[in-house]
C-alpha cells in the first residue's frame, strides 16, 4: 500500500487575497455545494464499524459508556432534524407561541447535550506514563472534534497519552449534537467566529507559549478541532513574537478547517524558498503535519479539498487510502496502533507504507522539496533521531534512500518520532 505525501506549500507573496477572507455568505454557499457534491462519502464518517484495536477506548466499541453516548447522539440527531424541518412552519404561529416553542425545544436540547458534555472545560490524561527529563520542558494540548462529549474526550486524551508517552491536556470543544455541531462548524470556518471553545483554547495555548519553562508546545487537533486550532493560530500570529511561535508544533487528523496559516518569518525567506525549494523551512511555525483518510467525509470537505488551493493550507499532508473519522478507532488505530503491551507498535502497515511523493501541491506554488521533507522541517540538515528505530540520519543516508530502498511514511513523519516517549533531535533550538 502506498501513502500519498503532499509537501507543504511554500507560500508565495501573491497579491491576490486569500479565498477564505472573501464574503462569508459566498463561502457558506460554496460549503453547502461542496457538502452535497461529496455526500457519497458521508457514511465514511463512521465506517468501518470494526475492528476495535484499542478496546473500550475506541469510540464505537460496545462498552456501556460508548453505547450511552451513541444512543444520546442518535436521539439528538433525530430530535434536531425534526426541529429544523418544522421550524419554518412555526413562524405561522403568534410570536408568543413561537418564542415558547423555541424555549422548550432548545431548552430540552440543552439539557440532553449537557448530559454528554459534563461540566469540565479541560481534562487530563489518566494513563500512567514513564516521564523522561526532557518531557518537563514540553506541553501537549489536544482539541477534539465534532460530537465529542466528556467520555470520548477522556478516551481521546488517554489514547494519545498511551501512544506518545506524555501527559495530555484536553480542551473540550463541547458538542451540541451532530447537526448543531455541523452548523457551528459552518459558522466558525466561514465567518471566522470565535466560539467559547476557541477562546478557551487560545488562553491555554498562549499561556504555554509564553511560559519560559516550556521549550516545546505540541498541539494535536481532530476534526472541528482543526477549525478551532486554525483560528487560534490566526490570533497567535497577530500577538505572539515569532521566536516564541517557534516552540509550537501542530499535528491534525481529519482536519475540517478551510485554511491553515503559517507565513514566513521574513519577506526575504519567501524569495529564497521560491528560488530554491530544497532550502530548510523558515516559517513562523516550524512543524505542521496533517493526517487524513481519503474516504472520510470531514477530510474530503476539509483538508483534502482546501490544500489544493494556493496560499491556503500550510503543512505537510499524509493521505491514507481508507475511511472513518473517529480519532481513536479510524486514525490512531491505523496510523499509530498499539501493541499487546499497550505501547505504540514499532511497525505498522501505515508507517511502513511506501510514499507517493507529490511535490507540487498547487499549480503556482513550488512546494517544499524531497530533501526538505526528509528533514521533517528542521532548520538543520542533520535531522538525527534519538533512537535507532526512528527515521534514519538524513544527511548520510538520503541518497541511499532515494536510489536504493523505498522511502516509507516513517521517514517523513515527525509525529512518529514521538512514539513511546521518544523525541526527535532538535539542534540549534
Amino acid at each position: 500500500m502506498a501513502v500519498d505525501l503532499l509537501s507543504s506549500q511554500v507560500g508565495t507573496d501573491s497579491s491576490v487575497p486569500l479565498p477564505y477572507t472573501g464574503s462569508p455568505l459566498l463561502l457558506l454557499y460554496s460549503d453547502v455545494l461542496l457538502f452535497f457534491h461529496k455526500i457519497q462519502f458521508f457514511l465514511g464518517i463512521i465506517r468501518p464499524l470494526k475492528p476495535w484495536h484499542s478496546g473500550k477506548l475506541d469510540e464505537l466499541y460496545p462498552s456501556p459508556a460508548n453505547l450511552q453516548d451513541i444512543a444520546i447522539h442518535t436521539f439528538l440527531f433525530v430530535y434536531q432534524f425534526i426541529f429544523l424541518v418544522t421550524l419554518p412552519c412555526s413562524f405561522a404561529f403568534p410570536l408568543v407561541l413561537l418564542a415558547l416553542y423555541l424555549f422548550v425545544v432548545l431548552g430540552f436540547n440543552h439539557l440532553v447535550f449537557k448530559k454528554l458534555n459534563g461540566s469540565e472545560r479541560f481534562v487530563e490524561s489518566q494513563v500512567p506514563v514513564n516521564a523522561r527529563p526532557e518531557h518537563e520542558e514540553e506541553h501537549w494540548i489536544f482539541i477534539n472534534g465534532v460530537a465529542v462529549g466528556h467520555h470520548w474526550l477522556q478516551s481521546n486524551v488517554d489514547r494519545i497519552s498511551q501512544t506518545f508517552g506524555r501527559k495530555i491536556i484536553g480542551v473540550h470543544n463541547k458538542t451540541g449534537g451532530i447537526i448543531f455541531d455541523t452548523i457551528e462548524c459552518l459558522i466558525q470556518r466561514n465567518f471566522s467566529y470565535a466560539t467559547s471553545d476557541v477562546r478557551d483554547g487560545y488562553k491555554v495555548v498562549k499561556k504555554a507559549l509564553i511560559d519560559p519553562n516550556y521549550k516545546k508546545l505540541v498541539l494535536i487537533l481532530h476534526s472541528q478541532g482543526g477549525i478551532v486550532g486554525g483560528l487560534i493560530i490566526d490570533w497567535l500570529l497577530d500577538e505572539i513574537p515569532r521566536d516564541l511561535l517557534q516552540k509550537l508544533e501542530v499535528y491534525t487528523f481529519g482536519n475540517a478547517a478551510n485554511h491553515f496559516n503559517n507565513p514566513h518569518r521574513y519577506a526575504l525567506d519567501v524569495r529564497r524558498k521560491i528560488e530554491d525549494v530544497s532550502l530548510p523551512q523558515s516559517k513562523a511555525i516550524r512543524h505542521i503535519e496533517h493526517y487524513a483518510n481519503y474516504n472520510d467525509f470531514i477530510s474530503v470537505c476539509g483538508v483534502l479539498n482546501f490544500i489544493q488551493l494556493s496560499n491556503r493550507y500550510m503543512g505537510r499532508l499524509f493521505g491514507r487510502q481508507g475511511s472513518g473519522h473517529q480519532l481513536n478507532q479510524h486514525y490512531l488505530d491505523n496510523m499509530f496502533p498499539l501493541g499487546p503491551d499497550g505501547k505504540a507498535s514499532e511497525t505498522n502497515d501505515f508507517m511502513d507504507s511506501e510514499v507517493h511523493f507529490q511535490q507540487t501541491p498547487t499549480p503556482d506554488d513550488p512546494g517544499e522539496s524531497l530533501i526538505s521533507s526528509l528533514r521533517c522541517g528542521n532548520s538543520t540538515p542533520e535531522a538525527n533521531i534519538i533512537d535507532e528505530n526512528s527515521p534514519i540520519d538524513v544527511t548520510h543516508s538520503r541518497h541511499e534512500q532515494m536510489n536504493g530502498s523505498r522511502l516509507k511514511v516513517k521517514d517523513f513523519s515527525r509525529l512518529w518520532q514521538y512514539r513511546n516517549g521518544r523525541s526527535p533531535s532538535d539542534r540549534n533550538r
